[in-house]
């Protein structure tokens, strides 16, 4: 895969991942965890824009608490960053993004945003949307990349496909945005077409995303040039000043810039995506035993099917029980249906209430 200009990965990393307690918790959220398999889902993205032929280092955006672990990580699969930015506190994804732009060595470096975790099952579909959609973002577009829909899921955000933007590109114009919809209007989405799941992955020009901010989200852009400037710099670890960071607005990448600019495109793929944001998601896409349970860890099923068992210290054992998901992690267990699992939260929530 060849283009003219390396592309510069930026990761965010400051997610807390509360839908997957008790495995993720504030001090190892989720995407430090090996949920599946002998890396974690910030390794694996790492992994995916190791090929430096195609990518610069990355720029990892976290939270100054998770430094220790996001090191040991990086050193474990063998990935040298260009730069970590530590986020002083949590102000969502526009201005976590704003400091990356800052950050670049051209404002016309081409930046690919992607969450920390995410999985991607094929690759090599991934890079393609990326490489075809290089000509559009070189060209003042802010690119999104629409996941191809395989149901009418409830639990993410659509975009609507518009024009095309030429006849050998395979982008679009973003028609608009659609909210985490209920399973009715989901449902026509997918009968009429033209519509994306919203992965929360991106690509533009540094410069073209900051000048969006400043016509859109001035007083955010303001706060984030004013963290940058007063950082404190260790080797290619930044901290951006915590007074200025802090004063910026909180808010998505969606809202404050996205759903408001004019050139904004839209790239369909199909690469075995999935955000993983729920216990019910790692069950979709994991392979079951003969009766359709999903184990990891040692557990003993009897005339039990499609459940979830999650456990690496306590052995489970389970008789006559269908469609539920069981956790355990520890001294904590987590048991409630299948298809409850973005209700975790409320678990979390109810659990610091009473301490």
């Amino acid at each position: 895969m060849t283009q003219t200009d390396p592309v510069t990965p930026v990761i965010l990393s400051g997610g807390s991942g509360t839908r997957l307690w008790p495995l993720s918790t504030p001090t190892r959220p989720k995407q430090f965890l090996d949920l599946f398999g002998p890396v974690s889902m910030f390794q694996l993205t790492l992994q995916r824009c190791a090929d430096k032929s195609f990518y610069r280092s990355p720029v990892i955006v976290g939270a100054s608490s998770h430094i220790e672990i996001m090191k040991e990580q990086m050193a474990e699969v063998g990935a040298d960053p260009g730069a970590i930015i530590l986020e002083p506190c949590a102000r969502n994804t526009a201005p976590a993004i704003a400091l990356a732009a800052l950050a670049a060595k051209s404002p016309s470096d081409l930046m690919l945003v992607m969450p920390s975790d995410h999985i991607i099952k094929n690759i090599k579909a991934f890079q393609k949307a990326v490489l075809d959609s290089l000509p559009v973002a070189q060209s003042g577009w802010l690119v999104t990349f629409g996941i191809e829909p395989t149901e009418a899921a409830t639990g993410y955000g659509y975009i609507q496909q518009g024009k095309a933007i030429s006849s050998s590109l395979g982008s679009f114009a973003a028609k608009r945005f659609v909210e985490k919809p209920n399973f009715e209007n989901a449902e026509k989405m997918l009968a009429e077409g033209g519509f994306c799941w919203n992965a929360g992955i991106f690509l533009f020009r540094a410069d073209t995303y900051l000048a969006a901010m400043k016509k859109f989200a001035p007083e955010m852009l303001a706060a984030c040039q004013s963290a940058m400037a007063g950082k404190r710099s260790d080797n290619e670890i930044h901290f951006p000043d915590a007074n200025a960071f802090a004063s910026a607005p909180s808010d998505s990448i969606d809202y404050a810039i996205m759903e408001r600019a004019e050139k904004v495109a839209v790239t369909p793929v199909n690469p075995g995506w999935s955000d993983l944001g729920s216990w019910d998601s790692l069950f979709d896409i994991c392979e079951k035993d003969e009766q359709s349970n999903v184990i990891f860890g040692a557990a003993t099923t009897i005339d039990s099917s499609n459940n979830l068992i999650h456990s690496r210290n306590l052995e489970i054992s389970v008789l006559g029980v269908t469609d539920l998901i069981i956790v355990s992690h520890e001294n904590q267990v987590l048991v409630l249906p299948r298809g409850q699992s973005q209700n975790v939260k409320k678990i979390t929530q109810k659990r610091a209430e009473t301490g």
